[in-house]
């Protein structure tokens, strides 16, 4: 495999988790297997439309069975097969290559679901490394429904797993993956970074994530579903106060604050 399906990548500042504030190139992959705030069924509707992100609501959000909808999907609904030169030489147009060389700026997979790419990530990685005898610095962001394979588990340096909650409309069969979350929680770098939307999520949080998978509360981020500047401050203040309440880390969404954007910036 020489290629990548990728709906959008840009250079940027990461705005989420645990490295909030590193310089980051973000390499968004087409396509995912959750739809989180609407219904496969509106997926397809939207596909066809002319969504813009954040300016939209799923039908399951509509509906009140579910409490956010996922602000990127008119981005990863489409994609396009490029080659793996298409990343290197972007790069070194931007004079961002040497950077990604020496790993002061991050590559950050994204999606969608990258996952549903991993042997296409190794594949890259490989390439990268033909060139400049080294790897980038890689962080993987997924939703913990897709096992990490052998090949691909020792070149994440970071693993930023956000689990979908019942919050987020998807089905448990769909969402919750014991064999895909178990194998996150052996690598030496991760996080489990939640969004919530009020304080009953955290109850789920400990007794289906935290609590049987033994995670460490210094590996748990809250963040809030959080999509336009007008609710930043009341949002963020909500999630720094549940963090201070269960000991976990409570973190904000910088890109909102910056940008009012969340994809693209």
């Amino acid at each position: 495999m020489n290629e990548l399906l990728i709906s959008e990548d840009f250079y940027s500042i990461q705005g989420e988790g645990i490295s909030s504030g590193y310089p980051s190139y973000f390499i968004r992959l087409a396509n995912c297997n959750l739809c989180c705030g609407t219904s496969f069924k509106h997926l397809n509707e939207i596909r066809k439309g002319n969504y813009e992100p954040g300016n939209f609501k799923g039908d399951l959000h509509q509906q009140n069975l579910a409490t956010w909808t996922c602000d990127t999907i008119p981005v990863w609904i489409k994609g396009e097969k490029r080659p793996f030169s298409y990343l290197i030489d972007r790069w070194k147009e931007q004079g961002l290559f040497e950077h990604i060389r020496d790993e002061i700026i991050r590559l950050i997979w994204t999606g969608g679901e990258p996952l549903l790419q991993q042997q296409g990530i190794v594949d890259f990685n490989h390439f990268f490394a033909e060139q400049t005898s080294t790897y980038p610095y890689n962080e993987i962001e997924t939703n913990g429904t897709v096992y990490i394979n052998t090949e691909l588990f020792p070149l994440i340096d970071q693993i930023n797993c956000s689990p979908k909650l019942k919050n987020s409309g998807n089905d448990t069969r769909l969402r919750y993956k014991t064999d895909a979350l178990e194998r996150i929680t052996q690598h030496s770098n991760y996080q489990f970074k939640f969004v919530i939307s009020e304080e009953k999520d955290m109850e789920e949080i400990f007794n289906d994530y935290i609590n049987p998978l033994n995670i460490p509360l210094t590996n748990v981020v809250i963040m809030p579903g959080l999509d336009d500047q007008r609710d930043f401050h009341e949002r963020t203040r909500f999630v720094l106060e549940t963090a201070k309440k269960y000991k976990v880390i409570g973190l904000t969404r910088l890109h909102v604050s910056a940008w009012n954007k969340t994809t693209g910036v």
